[in-house]
Order: structure tokens, then C-alpha cells, then sequence
């Protein structure tokens, strides 16, 4: 099990577990998800998630949560302005392992070692599941967008190119 499988237990939150074997020369961890599972559970590619880790203002000590499509683009000023800052970057991927405790490729947006400001793209709400991941490579979680949100006192936004 892992940090968000057990969270989500606790809670009492309903979810399904889909696993897949990640091909470790495979970089593109998001994309690699939605090949390997949008066929294959029959559901849109857009209903498949990434999590990324952004610094606020400059400072890598001063990080938040993003989780959109993985077929979309993170807008780092939308980001930035749904967060109330002047500006937000890619956190060092060094430090958004160290802080979530997961690697990156398996970061999860449930579970990590501290609840970081998290946002999701407003087009989860069209979706009566999506898929985040599990917290290893190739061990997606599906849950409800809404559960997800209020697992993490998340907020919906725009936050995609």
C-alpha cells in the first residue's frame, strides 16, 4: 500500500486501484498512463491526471499542488493567480520528492508528507471519475473528482493553456 491507498481507506473515500507495468525508459510517466489505460478501461484520455509541484514567488520552500489533464498544459500564471501570488515555477524535482515523499513519474496528489494548497482543472467536475496516481509508477487511483477536492481542500480553476 501506499501513502494515498491507506489516507483514502482512512477516510472511507471510494476508489478503484488500476495498475499497469511502467517501462522504466519511459519518461513521460503521464503519457505513458493514458497509453497504457484509456484503451483499456474504455474511458477518455481526459479523465487521466497528472500531478505536478509548483514554487510560489520564487521560493522553493513555498510549494503547491497542481492536477490537470495530463493532455493539457500547465498556465503557470493561472496557477500563480488562483494561488494569490505574483509568480510560479516547476519545483526542483529534488525537492518536490523530498516534500511529497513520493518520486517523480508517482506522485500523488493524496497522501503526501504535507498537505501543500492544491488546485484542479476545472474540467474534473465533467468527469464523474478521474484518475491520479497512486504514488509509484504505473498504480493509478480512480475516485471522484469531488472526493479528491475535498480530500486535499482542494479548489477547481482554469489553470491550463
Amino acid at each position: 500500500m501506499t501513502p494515498a491507498i491507506n489516507l483514502l481507506k482512512k477516510l472511507k473515500v471510494v476508489f478503484n486501484v488500476h495498475q499497469y507495468q511502467h517501462d522504466t525508459a519511459d519518461t513521460h510517466f503521464g503519457e505513458e498512463a493514458v497509453a497504457k489505460l484509456a484503451t483499456r478501461l474504455q474511458i477518455l484520455p481526459e479523465q487521466i491526471f497528472k500531478t505536478l509541484v509548483i514554487s510560489l514567488n520564487g521560493d522553493n520552500k513555498q510549494l503547491a499542488v497542481v492536477v490537470l489533464p495530463v493532455v493539457c498544459r500547465l498556465d503557470l500564471k493561472k496557477a500563480a493567480k488562483a494561488l494569490n501570488c505574483k509568480n510560479a515555477d516547476m519545483a526542483d524535482p529534488v525537492q518536490a520528492q523530498k516534500i511529497t515523499g513520493y518520486l517523480v513519474g508517482g506522485i500523488s496528489p493524496v497522501g503526501q508528507k504535507k498537505l501543500l494548497p492544491t488546485l484542479i482543472h476545472e474540467s474534473a467536475k465533467e468527469h464523474n471519475t478521474m484518475f491520479v496516481s497512486g504514488g509509484k509508477r504505473g498504480l493509478e487511483i480512480e475516485l471522484s473528482p469531488q472526493d479528491l477536492a475535498s480530500t486535499l481542500s482542494a479548489q477547481f480553476v482554469d489553470i491550463s493553456c
